[in-house]
């Protein structure tokens, strides 16, 4: 007992942030600054040309593939385009997944087609099989090892819709997660899943999906909505026969590249505000709204501040980084954060946008008592563009999560999302799904918040999680 409650206290005390005896506070000259850039965002349309160029120049991203090449150097370039001080890349190196056609069809008295596509990490090969319907993935799981011998497993659950978009982390990826495992324990020679989506629009949502070790990969796809009605409807009728045809599967290693923007602080150039999105996307879309909006949000920022006279700058410096691969297992944060764990104190902050352009409503972060009045000039600095305070949550972004895991403090900057999840990783992500004027309340905030933060007289309480804190939990 004594020897946990001495490592937990040791843990505390090497986890204290290095300037944390006198409260966090930021001047009235930086809000004074960053209420003008807030007003200058709102009537900028940088973002839109930016996210425009990105889904028209390069068009789908998906990691590995040629485009992604491009849109690496589209970002190189229009960094510096937009004013960066410093522009560089970080590789990032993963296994490469690649689609090349796909197709499903009822077979028998009541033959048609299915419109299906097939999950990120899906073998290919054609499967043919009675179709065995679930109501919940619960209900798969459960289904005995080899009581699926021969037979398509079809997980049907509907996923509700949110603003927040907590439907999709309840239901929607989930299932798509863990359902191909369950069902190749079960013996199922294919697998099939209702869209982790809320539109009724005949595209099926892709997204990607690993099977767990030692089980032998099975060929896994997503319905649309109306297909998945369609095929619940079908089972009801009798037994149904289902062919599943994917080519599609894993192809040796790529090496793709985190590509970031810097601008120089005024007096702490080598403390850091991160903010930023993911350059990839997947490739039955232009990837619009996941994520071109993000990356054009936090460049768009980054580039109003970039513009300011050196004397007016903040402090710290203002990194955005367009982070590689976040659809296949959020390799260009992990990369980062390996990258960069040795300067984790450094980092002042960060916040993502990596949930389309919907208009940000709230915002939170957690960070200690000494920083939450700072926090609360920020919420209210934002109260003009209808952003609330609420609450204070773990999550600051997908790609910042492992740097985040580490230690570093962050923000959540929330978007509306009620209708994301009707074109979420469909051929419907296309730039005509993003209003202008909610991309510019986007980048209004995104400059508003990194801009005090940088220009922050203390810190928001990044600092290592040291092992030690972890093994006294346990």
């Amino acid at each position: 007992m004594r020897t946990t409650v001495l490592a937990a206290a040791l843990a505390l005390l090497v986890a204290a942030p290095l300037h944390a005896a006198q409260p966090t506070r930021i001047p009235d000259a930086a809000l004074a600054r960053a209420a003008q850039l807030q007003a200058q965002a709102l009537r900028d349309d940088t973002g839109w040309k930016v996210v425009e160029a990105l889904t028209t120049e390069v068009g789908p991203r998906l990691a590995g593939s040629e485009a992604d090449a491009r849109a690496v150097e589209w970002a190189k370039a229009r960094f510096k385009a937009l004013g960066f001080d410093r522009v560089w890349t970080e590789p990032v190196t993963f296994p490469k997944w690649e689609r090349r056609s796909e197709s499903a069809q009822v077979l028998g008295a009541h033959a048609q087609p299915l419109h299906v596509t097939a999950l990120g990490g899906s073998p290919g090969g054609t499967v043919a099989g009675e179709v065995v319907r679930f109501d919940s993935l619960e209900a798969l799981q459960q289904a005995a090892t080899g009581s699926l011998a021969g037979k398509i497993a079809f997980v049907d659950v509907p996923m509700p819709r949110s603003r927040s978009g907590e439907g999709y982390g309840q239901v929607g990826s989930k299932i798509r997660g863990a359902g191909p495992s369950a069902a190749a324990r079960a013996g199922a020679i294919g697998y099939l899943m209702r869209s982790a989506g809320t539109d009724m629009h005949r595209n099926p949502h892709t997204g990607i999906s690993r099977f767990q070790p030692g089980l032998t990969p099975i060929p896994m796809a997503a319905l649309s909505l109306p297909d998945a009605d369609q095929l619940a409807r079908l089972v009801a009728l009798g037994p149904t026969r289902v062919q599943l045809a994917l080519d599609c599967g894993w192809n040796g290693e790529y090496t793709s590249q985190n590509v970031i923007g810097e601008i120089t602080g005024r007096s702490k150039p080598d403390e850091v505000v991160v903010i930023g999105g993911h350059l990839d996307s997947w490739d039955l879309g232009t990837g619009a709204i996941d994520d071109g909006a993000g990356i054009a949000i936090t460049m768009a920022a980054g580039h109003l501040i970039a513009q300011l006279p050196k004397a007016q700058r903040p402090a710290r410096s203002i990194r955005v980084v367009a982070f590689a691969n976040e659809e296949q297992g959020l390799w260009g944060g992990r990369a980062y954060a390996e990258a960069h764990k040795g300067k984790l104190r450094q980092h002042q902050i960060g916040a993502e946008s990596d949930f389309g352009a919907g208009r940000i409503y709230a915002f939170s972060a957690k960070v200690p008592a000494y920083a939450q009045g700072a926090l609360a000039q920020i919420a209210q600095a934002l109260a003009p563009l209808g952003i609330v305070a609420r609450e204070a949550g773990e999550g600051c972004g997908p790609d910042l999560s492992p740097f985040h895991a580490l230690g570093m403090a962050c923000a959540s900057l929330a978007q509306d999302g009620t209708d994301y999840f009707d074109y979420h990783h469909t051929p419907d992500d296309t730039l005509d799904k993003i209003a202008p004027a909610d991309l510019a309340q986007n980048v209004a905030a995104y400059v508003t918040f990194a801009y005090l933060a940088a220009d922050a007289d203390g810190d928001f309480g990044s600092a290592p999680k040291p092992e030690a804190a972890a093994q006294a939990g346990k």
